[in-house]
């Protein structure tokens, strides 16, 4: 079952951006990652202290984000062929200007095989 959170990060920055201490970084990237998983093969949850993923494998620049609703962006990237290929992704994360993580997500394993494309999606909610 696939686990989410906003973390600490995200909204220490959110705070300081309401109360115009400091500007909002937009978010620029996601993070993949396959160490979201125990001895048991379940899943992982991520914490809202947890500044990294658990092993991060590769950043990439989002390819788009999608308004939803007014309270719901999505925001979306593609795996392309080659890309992690033979690996299992079992934890993404956005990230933002700064290269802070501001929201993480782990999930059971994702394999991706060389010669195909994989796409992945979060949703930032209010």
């Amino acid at each position: 079952m696939a686990e989410s959170i906003v973390t600490d990060i995200a909204r220490e920055k959110m705070l300081k951006a309401r109360a115009g201490v400091a500007p909002l970084p937009k978010i620029v990237g996601m993070a993949f990652g396959d160490g979201a998983k125990n001895a048991s093969g379940g899943v992982i949850a991520p914490v809202a202290d947890q500044t990294e993923l658990r092993h991060e494998l590769l950043r990439k620049e989002i390819d788009r984000y999608e308004v939803v609703s007014r309270l719901v962006y999505r925001y979306v990237c593609t795996l392309n062929e080659g890309e992690l290929a033979n690996k299992y992704i079992n934890e993404i994360a956005l990230y933002d200007e700064d290269g802070d993580l501001i929201a993480i997500k782990s999930f059971l394993d994702k394999g991706k095989d060389e010669d195909q494309e994989m796409g992945f999606e979060i949703d930032d909610t209010f």
